[in-house]
């Protein structure tokens, strides 16, 4: 059995997190963003999969590694404020959700 290129797994993993299997679309990401940590899309997508299956530690971690990468990326904001808030960490979330709200009307 050939192993498929990196392309193919993370079309892989995009299929099961919009099958809302989070929890494997991150078992599939892990490796992917591991060997290509500059690949911001599939670091948001793998962040994504930890949010939707309350792994809220883990997403807020890589949210902030995109951020670290790309400040711009209003969604990872969105997102790192979102993740805040569940934690019960609202004034954390606070300045998150402002900036994406600032950067994108949509997040107001």
């Amino acid at each position: 059995m050939t192993a498929l290129s990196p392309a193919a797994e993370y079309a892989r993993a995009q299929l099961f997190f919009d099958s809302k299997a989070f929890a494997d679309a991150a078992l599939i990401l892990e490796p992917l963003v591991a060997a290509e940590p500059d690949q911001l899309a599939a670091r948001l997508l793998l962040a994504r999969s930890y949010y939707h299956s309350a792994q809220l530690t883990k997403a807020a971690a890589e949210l902030r590694r995109v951020l670290e990468q790309d400040p711009t990326e209003s969604y990872a904001q969105l997102m790192l404020g979102r993740t805040l808030e569940r934690q019960g960490r609202d004034a954390e979330a606070r300045p998150h959700l402002r900036l994406a709200a600032a950067m994108t009307d949509a997040y107001a």
